[in-house]
């Protein structure tokens, strides 16, 4: 059973969303403030769509949390969603009258949850499935992936993210050291450096000239981890697969790469595995001299920095709609049209963070187990200390 989890509910113009995180350990600090800062990230970016004009997202803190500490029990927080004046009535939990404007969808959005929403669960307005499929849930994965992250920070282990392609434009000055995260976080798409934002910006205006979206590859750096979280003994302990489906679970995400994964597959394994070299300045007394594996050996963290690179498709609502059809009537109709980004990518990295920091804190706490921030630094600093023992004889 996972030491950590999370439950979301609600829908894109609903009242709110609603985030219980059941598992963080007492006398951890955190604070609404510390929460809004990484849900204000979420909604940066170049290319971003109306909505990020309309509402400023802050989650409440309703239980778990007294004097600024964790209590140990679950952590509830609330969500408002500004704009729900504006869907009173089409969103309304009671029935209302049919004279109504309830913003019916029949119109399928090719590339969307709508479709196979729709037949799974034998609904005829595709409302009921795009309400709840929107991006707009993972305004709650940053809420409670930023308790994760604080719980990480304690430990010494920092999350980062940029975006290193968007549609045919990559970065060409990539590096894995020295990188100036300043400079990331105040870029409007999370770029590496200037040449690379500019050259992005033309992609997204381009895309936006053409009344279409696009897409890229997002790169989401951990550093810090200690070695052995995640475990070689079965297939749903192993970090890795569990690192896929968190990413994978992101909306439009539709690829995940850890280290150089795909490009390895054009090598020779001489040129591939990462040598090992003995290190007493190094906390586990060794070290890798290369980081191809990106972190991750055999299901379990090695201690170096966890390296997922994330393909993201392009948003398939777009201004010049597609061909589509009427859920209803089979009639071939143009795709329905809803406030959308033109590009997504870099509002993608604080989400693929968060999905880092919950996945990673499950692991940890998995492995250093314990009720009390004290009680896990203790079995954590532990754990260090028998590093040690190897190589030294």
């Amino acid at each position: 059973m996972s030491k950590l989890r999370y439950l979301t509910s609600g829908e894109s113009h609903g009242q709110g969303l609603t985030v219980i995180v059941e598992g963080i350990p007492a006398d951890l600090n955190i604070s609404e403030n510390y929460i809004e800062h990484h849900m204000a990230r979420r909604q940066k970016g170049y290319g971003s769509g109306g909505r990020m004009k309309i509402e400023k997202d802050k989650a409440l803190i309703k239980s778990g949390v007294r004097h600024g500490k964790t209590l140990g029990s679950p952590i509830a927080l609330w969500i408002e969603n500004k704009d729900f004046e504006n869907w009173n009535e089409a969103m309304s939990i009671e029935e209302v009258p049919d004279d109504v404007d309830k913003k019916v969808f029949t119109k399928v959005v090719p590339g969307h949850a709508d479709f196979p929403g729709a037949l799974k669960y034998n609904q005829t307005d595709l409302r009921n499935i795009l309400e709840r499929a929107s991006a707009r849930e993972t305004a709650s994965r940053v809420a409670a992936g930023s308790i994760a992250r604080k719980f990480l920070e304690f430990f010494g282990i920092s999350i980062h993210s940029r975006v290193i392609s968007i549609g045919s434009e990559s970065s060409q000055k990539l590096n894995y050291e020295n990188i100036d995260w300043e400079f990331i976080e105040s870029s409007e798409v999370r770029a590496n450096d200037l040449e690379s934002e500019v050259k992005f910006k033309k992609e997204i205006d381009l895309a936006k000239s053409q009344r279409t979206t696009v897409g890229g590859i997002f790169q989401i750096i951990t550093y810090g981890v200690p070695v052995g979280l995640g475990s070689h003994v079965h297939w749903d302990r192993k970090l890795d697969g569990q690192i896929g489906q968190s990413i994978l679970s992101i909306n439009a995400v539709k690829g995940v790469e850890i280290g150089n994964g795909f490009e390895n597959t054009t090598k020779k394994g001489k040129d591939v595995h990462d040598v090992i070299i003995p290190d007493k300045n190094n906390v586990k007394n060794f070290k890798h001299i290369s980081n191809h594996a990106g972190g991750i050996e055999g299901g379990m963290t090695n201690g170096e920095p966890i390296i997922v690179n994330v393909a993201i498709k392009p948003i398939a609502t777009m201004t010049k709609p597609l061909p589509s059809v009427d859920i209803n009537t089979g009639e071939i109709v143009e795709a329905a049209y809803n406030r959308s980004d033109i590009c997504q990518v870099s509002r993608a990295c604080p989400i693929g963070e968060s999905m880092i920091a919950l996945t990673l804190a499950n692991s940890f706490l998995e492995k250093f187990g314990g009720d009390s921030m004290l009680e896990i630094q203790t079995n954590y600093t532990s754990f260090i200390k028998t590093h040690k023992n190897f190589g030294s004889k």
